[in-house]
């Protein structure tokens, strides 16, 4: 008998935190996707898709002398962060990726005199991976380097 009356007095507050929990499932669903933003993929530049393919060459190429940071050591190897020799040597930039480096460069008033091996990159690669180091830590160089402008520089 107890329990019948235990019943009856539990049972509808039962009920309500059943209907409760089921209707803020419900709602919160709703409401979910009546505030669902719709994404709408930006297409990347140019410039983007190189920058994009410029991290994979230097990741693999670069990396091992100019650091993760693009700092180099400062010793053998010249900072491309913040380097005004990318800036003001567009071409020998080009030049230096392209067929390697020898002999004195000066990057933020210091002397670096080492070598930069010839690194076998196709002019596409050249062309992505100073795209990449042009505007990426504190580079912000937006002219973007072609391939035609790769291919102009000789040896």
């Amino acid at each position: 008998m107890v329990l019948n009356k235990l019943y009856f007095l539990i049972s509808p507050f039962l009920i309500g935190f059943l209907y409760v929990g089921i209707s803020d499932s419900v709602s919160s669903r709703s409401i979910d996707n009546k505030y669902t933003a719709v994404v709408v993929p930006q297409e990347k530049s140019n410039l983007q898709k190189s920058i994009t393919r410029g991290k994979e060459v230097y990741t693999d190429f670069c990396m091992q002398c100019h650091l993760a940071t693009g700092k180099g050591d400062l010793v053998n190897f010249p900072p491309l962060d913040g380097s005004d020799w990318l800036v003001k040597k567009r071409k020998q930039s080009i030049h230096a990726v392209k067929y390697g480096q020898t002999g004195e460069v000066i990057v933020k008033g210091k002397k670096f005199n080492n070598i930069m091996p010839l690194l076998g990159l196709s002019d596409q690669e050249v062309a992505d991976v100073l795209n990449f180091v042009m505007n990426s830590w504190s580079n912000k160089q937006k002219k973007m380097v072609t391939v035609e402008e790769v291919k102009a520089v000789a040896n």
